[in-house]
């Protein structure tokens, strides 16, 4: 992993922070020990330095101060910083009265906002670091990555089922319930598997609610818990003010790893083809788009549309500018294209593709049918959306 080349860029002015987050085991402490080899680094999982600075925060001060003049040239990197929440007031303090640089690397802001911490008001450029994407992999293996997903010492591994699911019991349920996120354990941990039905789907709170046996806005507060720790992302519909007979409430939901969505699933794909691995296709395509609205810093919404008659397009992106239409077929034929024509009707977008498993590009009237490899080549390209 040391030799991968990410699509993270990270370059700061003088007097310039950052914030780096990201969930667990994406890469975060690699990333900056190869990007920043001069910077001295803290790390709050060093149970010594945790136990001192919980204590008195300015012990962090006093041992920053202490470094040279050569290393204070250098952005000072906090890691684990979302465990200390009243260590910011200090990092503020340097900032602002000895012009020090620092990289804040944490799993989530969510504890700090909850502990009414300082977030710097704006003194820190805000980051994140997602799993792997196909730009990053020379030799890219699909089926591999819809299995192991792509966290990278679990795309890494030849088999990461035992490590997909440690990651789910340890992490996604025990590690949410430690940080005090939720006060209920057991409807939490049943909220998770209750979500597992309808992820990548239209939410329907008050139907998870029942299977969790809570409340419709408990089940909301969990899913906007996944969303502020980085573990998934939901999607708003597309819609426009004179819309009629397109549904413009209910959201979709994606957790960010496509492996950990499967563990989750408990979902095996032994072939790039059928109703499985079209979800997990759609899942990957939609973690494409995510971490290159994030990398290449694009500021464009990604959007699905569905008609209450049922016409659907997977991804609408850039306010409609871009239909993209997933389909995990070798061959499209014309009903796969009837939401993507419906969309084009109305809304004449700039582009309208459908992702797919075809082995060539081919154009069947205002519709690009485009392999993945093609998509995701000109994805990071900047060529659909440019």
């Amino acid at each position: 992993m040391e030799n991968m080349i990410r699509r993270l860029r990270i370059k700061l002015p003088s007097r310039q922070s950052a914030f780096l987050w990201g969930p667990r085991k994406t890469g975060k402490t690699t990333f900056l020990r190869k990007n920043f080899p001069d910077s001295v680094s803290f790390n709050f999982l060093d149970t010594d330095l945790f136990f001192d600075v919980s204590k008195s925060p300015s012990v962090l001060r006093h041992r920053i101060l202490g470094l040279t003049p050569v290393q204070l040239s250098h952005p000072v990197i906090l890691d684990e910083v979302q465990k200390i929440p009243a260590v910011m007031d200090e990092v503020h303090y340097l900032i602002e009265e000895k012009g020090l640089r620092f990289i804040l690397c944490g799993s989530s802001a969510r504890k700090l906002r909850r502990g009414h911490a300082n977030l710097l008001g704006g003194r820190a450029w805000r980051y994140e670091m997602l799993p792997f994407v196909s730009a990053e992999l020379p030799r890219f293996n699909l089926l591999k990555a819809l299995n192991n997903g792509l966290i990278p010492s679990h795309y890494l591994q030849d088999d990461a089922q035992r490590s997909l699911t440690a990651y789910v019991q340890d992490y996604l349920k025990e590690e949410v319930a430690s940080e005090g996120l939720v006060r209920n354990i057991p409807a939490f941990s049943r909220f998770f598997d209750a979500m597992s039905y309808s992820h990548g789907e239209m939410l329907n709170f008050a139907n998870i609610a029942r299977d969790c046996g809570v409340e419709a806005k408990t089940v909301r507060e969990y899913y906007q818990i996944l969303v502020d720790t980085l573990l998934g992302r939901l999607v708003a519909p597309f819609k426009r003010s004179q819309d009629r007979g397109v549904i413009t409430r209910a959201e979709k939901f994606y957790l960010f790893d496509v492996g950990v969505a499967g563990a989750v699933l408990k979902r095996k794909i032994h072939d790039l083809k059928g109703d499985v691995f079209g979800k997990a296709f759609e899942h990957f395509i939609f973690m494409e788009l995510a971490a290159f609205r994030e990398y290449d810093r694009k500021d464009f919404e990604i959007n699905y549309w569905r008609t209450k008659s049922g016409h659907e397009v997977d991804f609408v992106l850039a306010g409609g500018e871009v239909a993209v239409e997933v389909k995990g077929v070798s061959r499209v034929d014309s009903a796969d294209m009837r939401g993507l024509r419906s969309f084009v009707d109305q809304y004449k977008p700039r582009k309208a593709i459908l992702v797919c498993n075809e082995r060539a590009m081919r154009r069947v009237g205002d519709i690009m049918i485009m392999p993945w490899q093609d998509f995701c080549q000109q994805l990071w390209g900047g060529d659909i959306l440019s």
